[in-house]
């Protein structure tokens, strides 16, 4: 199980959080691969906590999906297929979607410069070659337009695909960058969507700027 050495420890966290969230990275950037053994042990000593906070992680990233804990035996990372690109990628379409309708009604002048900000940054990311970072901007986007859209299914529901998501995002992210330069247009196009109040558009493009790496993941997996 190798595990790097180069890492940034966040800080103000608790030792559950931080190996909640490092391992939980790991995972998702592929550092720690589907259906590789979990040992608690090296996990604790590259992260420089004890096991107790590790096996606290490791339970959590279980309800999540991430991983498969079998007590007496081997913890693995859980596997992950292609299929299941075409079963959750639509379904966060359309939640997005429905989020991107009830935004554009509600939407601040102040909130359009912060969509703006993030996609700015998305774009930036793209450029430095940053694959991990430029998915965390493109989730702030999103994530904004659903915490706008003040719903709290659509935020409860999303969060939860996303998580999985995730693992098939990076896949992508880390492909030639004028595949992501379409997300960074699409972002353009939502917000310019948005400041007219054209909510059918910005539904519209927001479902396309799912399904779009929808297709493109499956044929590159």
């Amino acid at each position: 199980m190798p595990i790097p050495n180069d890492f940034l420890t966040p800080s103000r966290m608790s030792a559950k959080e931080r190996a909640l969230s490092q391992i939980q990275r790991w995972i998702i950037d592929g550092t720690l691969q589907p259906k590789e053994q979990l040992i608690d042990a090296d996990l604790a000593g590259a992260l420089g906590v004890s096991r107790t906070p590790i096996r606290e992680a490791l339970l959590l990233l279980e309800a999540q999906g991430l991983v498969e804990v079998h007590p007496g035996k081997a913890t693995r990372v859980s596997s992950i297929e292609k299929d299941d690109i075409l079963k959750m990628y639509p379904v966060l379409a359309t939640l997005h979607a429905l989020a991107a309708e009830l935004t554009t009604s509600l939407i601040l002048p102040e909130q359009i410069e912060q969509l703006k900000a993030l996609n700015a940054q998305f774009a930036e990311s793209i450029n430095n070659n940053d694959p991990y970072q430029a998915m965390e901007f493109d989730e702030q986007f999103h994530n904004l337009i659903v915490e706008i859209s003040d719903n709290m299914h659509i935020s409860s529901f999303s969060s939860s695909l996303q998580i999985h998501i995730r693992r098939f995002k990076y896949v992508f992210l880390k492909q030639q960058e004028t595949d992501t330069y379409n997300s960074v247009e699409e972002h353009t196009a939502i917000i310019e969507a948005m400041e007219k109040h054209d909510v059918a558009k910005a539904s519209k493009i927001m479902k396309q700027n799912l399904l779009r790496p929808m297709n493109e993941l499956y044929t590159l997996i």
